[in-house]
């Protein structure tokens, strides 16, 4: 045997003889169970307050607060996944044709159980998605005098179909994604007749003042007229987070020269 022939010998002996380490054993994938979303299916209640929870209907959980988006469901094994903007899991305690039991997000038992109320339905037929901020047009002139100049600040608060996705829990201790909608907001400054600034205001003028997952689920809401000084017209921009007493102020200063600054409200 050549010595080029035995090397290869012992190479192929070391492949067939090589243990198969544990990144190379096989991932178990878990099936989702289909007895158990079929089961699943109907209008759900809560066993207590006879509260209705969700309805059921496919591979869609519907809630009767017209506020909150309907989401996709799986069931994988024993966990009820919910996948909405995020994914969100919850551990299966008992199941039945008409009583479910899981965990909440406060690791809380809640027992629902299978309305056989035909009035329920009505919960959530011919529900639409509604914005719970002001949607309305919104206009403010305000005429002020500074250094014996006269100043007109003016201010439109204008709703839009931008949408803005914001996470709640609802009485079940579920994870909700809720619907609003944001607003553009115009300034503009006169002195006289003469134009020293005009701009539309939009939620992402404010990246760098606001972090950005509470900007993502907040709503530019208002502009507020605070004073005039030396160093210009002073606004506070508002941006809240819907059905939460959380927001950011922004103090915004406008110069005599038409230069924006902008600065947190500490």
């Amino acid at each position: 045997m050549t010595r080029y022939s035995l090397i290869l010998l012992l190479i192929v002996c070391f492949a067939g003889c090589k243990k198969t380490s544990k990144d190379d054993a096989p991932v178990a994938v878990v099936e989702e169970n289909k007895r158990a979303k079929e089961m699943l299916q109907g209008i759900w209640v809560n066993e207590d307050a006879g509260d209705v929870a969700f309805r059921a209907v496919g591979d869609t959980i519907q809630y009767p607060d017209s506020t909150s988006m309907p989401v996709h469901f799986m069931v994988l094994g024993d966990t009820l996944v919910l996948k909405g903007e995020k994914t969100v899991k919850y551990p299966i305690v008992k199941q039945a044709p008409h009583l479910f039991i899981f965990m909440n997000q406060n690791n809380e038992a809640v027992r629902l159980v299978k309305s056989d109320d035909p009035d329920n339905i009505y919960s959530f037929e011919e529900k639409r998605i509604l914005s719970v901020n002001q949607h309305q047009l919104i206009k403010r002139d305000t005429v002020v005098v500074y250094n014996n100049e006269r100043y007109h600040c003016y201010v439109q608060v204008n709703p839009t179909t931008y949408k803005v996705y914001s996470s709640t829990y609802n009485d079940e201790g579920v994870e909700v994604q809720n619907i609003y909608y944001d607003n553009i907001i115009h300034i503009s400054v006169f002195n006289g007749a003469r134009k020293v600034f005009s701009k539309d205001f939009y939620k992402k003028d404010f990246t760098r003042q606001v972090p950005d997952d509470f900007l993502r689920q907040s709503v530019l809401s208002d502009f507020e007229f605070q004073k005039l000084d030396q160093q210009g017209v002073h606004y506070t921009a508002m941006l809240a987070k819907p059905d939460s007493s959380s927001s950011y102020a922004v103090e915004v200063i406008i110069s005599y020269a038409g230069a924006l600054s902008l600065h947190v409200v500490e």
